[in-house]
Formats: structure tokens, C-alpha cells, sequence
């Protein structure tokens, strides 16, 4: 009864480690998103330098700025759940493979 109790408990841990997998996957594709668009606002002000809309020049280097800090933000973010899934692992012995 133990035993199966065991592996009921630690099949619901894999299935929560696999959720944990999968928002690393999804933030890091997130991450991605930020830094493509990070790079998108970097052209339009490279280009907005020989137009001088004016307006662009006010506005862009806000809108850098916020996704630069999400970028950064984002990369925390994913560096934290990282951790929290190894020691996740760790406790719940996940990474003992089972005969």
C-alpha cells in the first residue's frame, strides 16, 4: 500500500515537474519575443535618426527602455524558476531514475 501510495505521489511530482518544464520553455520563448522586439525598437530609432520625427524621438526611448527592463526582468525571472526547479528535483528525488 506504501508502494503504491509512493508512486502515486511521485508520478503527481513528475507531472508537476513537466508543468515547471514547460513554463521554463514558454518564459524563455517570452524572453525571446522581448529581445526580438527590443532589437525591432532599436532599427526604428537607427532609422528614425535620418527622418527626425520628432514625435519618435520622444517617445522611443521609453518604449527601449521599458523592454530592455522586461528583458532583464524576464531573464531573473528565468534564472529563479530554474533554481526552483532543481531544488524541486532535489526534494522530491525526481532525478533518481526508478527501476
Amino acid at each position: 500500500m506504501y508502494e503504491l501510495s509512493y508512486k502515486l505521489n511521485n508520478m503527481e511530482k513528475r507531472q508537476q515537474l513537466e508543468a515547471i518544464d514547460k513554463m521554463l520553455r514558454e518564459l524563455e520563448d517570452i524572453k525571446n519575443s522581448q529581445a526580438a522586439l527590443l532589437k525591432k525598437v532599436s532599427q526604428v530609432e537607427a532609422e528614425n535618426i535620418n527622418v527626425g520625427v520628432a514625435l519618435l524621438d520622444k517617445e522611443l526611448p521609453d518604449i527601449h527602455e521599458v523592454a530592455d527592463a522586461n528583458l532583464d526582468h524576464l531573464s531573473q525571472v528565468l534564472e529563479k524558476l530554474q533554481v526552483h526547479r532543481e531544488e524541486f528535483v532535489k526534494k522530491h528525488k525526481l532525478d533518481v531514475v526508478e527501476a
